[in-house]
């Protein structure tokens, strides 16, 4: 005897499953930007002198923080 199963998912948990998606996908933006203005500032707060010994010049600090939160530009 065959037997159908119903995949079919109601319309409430489609959009439950989006929603907490996105929720998640905010959230981690939050973070990633919370990490990157973080690091600015501590290399910010660094003397010129401290950034030469990492071998950074303070007009790098932007890029470095980007980098180090969300990689590589392409």
């Amino acid at each position: 005897m065959a037997t159908s199963i119903d995949t079919r998912r109601s319309a409430a948990a489609v959009l439950g499953e989006d929603l907490s998606a996105a929720v998640y996908a905010a959230m981690q933006r939050i973070a990633n930007y919370r990490t990157y203005r973080r690091t600015v500032n501590e290399l910010s707060q660094l003397s010129t002198y401290d950034l030469a010994d990492l071998g950074l010049h303070r007009s790098e600090i932007l890029r470095v923080a980007h980098e180090t939160v969300y990689g590589h530009r392409s």
